[in-house]
C-alpha cells in the first residue's frame, strides 16, 4: 500500500460492487461518472493492486475487491451510525434512530406505532429498513430490531412478546369458487400460495405440517408481503398472520386447529438503553407490537 486511501474511496468501491457499473455508482452516490472513475482510480493506486477488469459486461471486480466488500460496509454502516448518534442530544428524545423489521410486520404493524410516536416526539426522526434478514445490531446496521427469531448475540437488550400466530386464510370469493378444505390433506387439490427458496426457518415451519407439500405450490415467492397480497386477491390458500387476516373481512382462516407460532422480540444493543431516544422508540415498539 502506497498511502493511507481516504475513507471517501471505500464508500465509492462499495458503490460500484453494489451497483455494477460507474455510471449507476454515480446516481447512488449523486457523483459525476468521471469523478467516480478516478476514485476508483486513486484507490487501485493506493493499494498496489486492480479492483476491476473492464470487459464487454461492464466491471467484473476482482477477488481483492470482493475480499474488500465486507470492510467496506462496516465502515458505511459506522459512518451512519456515527451520524444517527450525532443527530441528538442526550438526554432529549430527538435525532435519528434505524428501526429494522421484516417486511409484514413493517407494512402491516409498524406504522401506527411510528405515528404515535412522532405525535409524541416531533423531534424524533424514524429510519425504517425492511428485509427478513437479521440485522446486525452489534455493528449498528440497525438501532433496534423486531425480529421473528430469539436473539443470540451477547450485549443485547431484548424483550420477548406474545408469539404471532401464522394459520392459513383465503379470500372468500376463493372459497366460494373453489370450496373450503376440510383437512390438511384436502389442501392439494387447491391453489396453494407458499415460498420459493427453502431456508432453515422454513424447514422447520413445513416439518409442522408434514402433508403440506411444496412442489404443489401454485404460486411460489420469497416475499410475505406478496403471498399475503395474492391471499387477499383471491388467488389461493396461503399462511399469514392471523392479526393481519382478522383486520379483513374477505379473509377466511382455514383449518383453525392449525396454527403456527412464531416468537417475537423486540431487540436493541444494550449499550443505547440509558438514551432517552432509542428507549423511546424500544419501549413504543414493545407496547405497541404487544
Amino acid at each position: 500500500m502506497n498511502t493511507n486511501p481516504d475513507w471517501a474511496l471505500y464508500r465509492t468501491l462499495l458503490a460500484v460492487l453494489d451497483e455494477g457499473s460507474l455510471s449507476a455508482a454515480a446516481r447512488q452516490l449523486g457523483l459525476t461518472q468521471p469523478t467516480v472513475a478516478r476514485h476508483v482510480d486513486a484507490l487501485e493506486a493506493a493499494l498496489g493492486a486492480d479492483l476491476f477488469v473492464r470487459s464487454q459486461r461492464g466491471l467484473d471486480p476482482t477477488d481483492l475487491a470482493q475480499s474488500l466488500r465486507a470492510h467496506a460496509q462496516v465502515m458505511a454502516t459506522t459512518a451512519a451510525a456515527l451520524l444517527r448518534t450525532a443527530s441528538g442530544t442526550s438526554g432529549t428524545v430527538a435525532g435519528t434512530v434505524r428501526v429494522s423489521a421484516s417486511d409484514v410486520v413493517g407494512v402491516e404493524h409498524l406504522p401506527p406505532i411510528l405515528a404515535q410516536l412522532r405525535r409524541d416526539h416531533p423531534a424524533l426522526a424514524i429510519e425504517l429498513t425492511l428485509s427478513d434478514r437479521v440485522e446486525d445490531l452489534l455493528v449498528r446496521e440497525a438501532d433496534i430490531a423486531v425480529r421473528m427469531t430469539e436473539p443470540t448475540q451477547t450485549a443485547l437488550l431484548a424483550r420477548r412478546l406474545p408469539p404471532v400466530e401464522i394459520a392459513f386464510h383465503a379470500h372468500r370469493d376463493y372459497l366460494a369458487r373453489r370450496g373450503t378444505p376440510a383437512s390438511i390433506a384436502a389442501l392439494s387439490a387447491h391453489d396453494m400460495i407458499g415460498y420459493d427458496a427453502e431456508t432453515p426457518a422454513l424447514r422447520a415451519m413445513a416439518a409442522q405440517i408434514p402433508q403440506l407439500d411444496p412442489r404443489s405450490f401454485a404460486l411460489r415467492t420469497d416475499s410475505n408481503l406478496a403471498q399475503l397480497a395474492a391471499i387477499r386477491a383471491g388467488f389461493g390458500i396461503g399462511l399469514c398472520q392471523s392479526a393481519v387476516a382478522q383486520c379483513d373481512p374477505a379473509l377466511v382462516r382455514i383449518l383453525p386447529d392449525v396454527a403456527l407460532p412464531l416468537p417475537l422480540w423486540i431487540v436493541m444493543h444494550e449499550d443505547l438503553k440509558t438514551s432517552a431516544r432509542y428507549r423511546a422508540v424500544f419501549d413504543a415498539l414493545a407496547a405497541g407490537l404487544a
